[in-house]
This record gives structure tokens, C-alpha cells and sequence, in this order.
């Protein structure tokens, strides 16, 4: 199974203004730095928690079915499946009816349900899901601890500009921040 994103979010769930309000800068001219550290931190948040801030689109691709049916999406919230697609030997495909599955978007991980689902002819990634993931368009929309863990990350790499770019990050992780995601990270066996 591989699950990657398909559409980035449109934003960022901080703006720039409340980045620099954070790190009390007035200025303008780290403005393209604060930036590239607000979206390291938020690709950081999503790493570490599994959850889309922003809304985005994913596709997870796999080469057979479940064994016990279900599909799990592993990035929260889910907010709608957009199609389930099954190819054949020849690289047709065909998109299956909604009406052939069952969506659970509320749990942690969300689930599918398939009862009869088609087989896949083609061997390797027969199968696709695409869904959105995401609390909302817009960064007031994101639960406020996870901005906070956002602008957490990004004081304490600003901190670190003059060793590391914002490209490089994460070069470390500040105390109090695994404290701030532990709510929405999803426990490990």
C-alpha cells in the first residue's frame, strides 16, 4: 500500500502575519524564510500526527484487497472519499458505484467497507482510493493546539536560521511540542 498526496492544501494553517507576531518580527525581510518554516512545520505536524491541517487530496494505491474488507485511510479527518477505482490487465479502468461500499469517515483511521469488491487484474497498484483529508480550507479551521505546535516549530527553527534553511528542517524538535500533538497522534501496537 502506498498512500501519497495528490493536491497540496491551499494554505497554511498560520498566516505569515501571526508567524511573525509570534517571533516578534517587523520587518520584511525574512518574510520568504518564515514562510518556508511555516510549511516545514505543518509537514512536520502532519508527519508526526497523520492528520491534514488543510484540506488536500490523497490517493492510496494497493495491489490487492484487505483480507477482512475494510480499507483503511490513514490521514484525519477524511472529510469524502472521491472515487474508488480498480484497473484491469490493460490499464482500464473502472470506477466503482458508491453505492459498492460502506465509508466510516468518523473513525481513527477512517475505513471502507467493501462486501463483493471486483478483483483487480493488474498485478501492482490495482487498486486506487482518492479522497480529501483535512479540517477545512482555511487555518481557523485547524483545532488550535496544532497551531500552536505549528508556531512552536517555527520560533524554535527561526531560533536556528543561521546554522540551518528552512528546507533542512527538522534539524530538532523543542520541549513541549510532542506534548502539544500527543491528543491527535494515533497509538502504535
Amino acid at each position: 500500500m502506498t498512500l501519497y498526496r495528490t493536491v497540496d492544501p491551499a494554505g497554511e494553517p498560520v498566516t505569515l502575519a501571526e508567524a511573525k507576531a509570534q517571533l516578534r518580527v517587523a520587518h520584511d525581510s525574512e518574510d520568504v524564510l518564515i514562510a518556508g518554516l511555516i510549511r516545514a512545520a505543518r509537514a512536520e505536524v502532519e508527519a508526526q500526527t497523520g492528520m491534514a491541517l488543510i484540506d488536500q487530496s490523497w490517493r492510496l494505491s494497493m495491489d490487492d484487497w484487505p483480507h477482512d474488507g475494510l480499507v483503511r485511510l490513514r490521514r484525519h479527518p477524511v472529510k469524502q472519499i472521491l472515487s474508488v477505482t480498480v484497473y484491469g490487465e490493460e490499464g482500464e479502468a473502472a470506477v466503482l458505484d458508491p453505492q459498492s461500499y460502506e465509508a466510516d469517515l468518523a473513525s481513527r483511521p477512517a475505513r471502507l467497507h467493501f462486501t463483493a469488491p471486483p478483483a483487480p487484474e493488474r498485478r501492482l497498484n490495482g487498486i486506487e482510493v482518492d479522497f480529501t483529508a483535512g479540517f477545512g480550507e482555511a487555518g481557523t479551521d485547524v483545532p488550535d493546539l496544532l497551531k500552536r505546535a505549528v508556531l512552536m516549530l517555527v520560533a524554535h527553527w527561526y531560533e536556528f536560521r543561521g546554522s540551518y534553511r528552512a528546507e533542512d528542517q527538522p534539524v530538532s524538535i523543542p520541549a513541549g511540542f510532542d506534548r502539544l500533538i500527543s491528543t491527535y497522534r494515533t497509538g502504535r501496537l
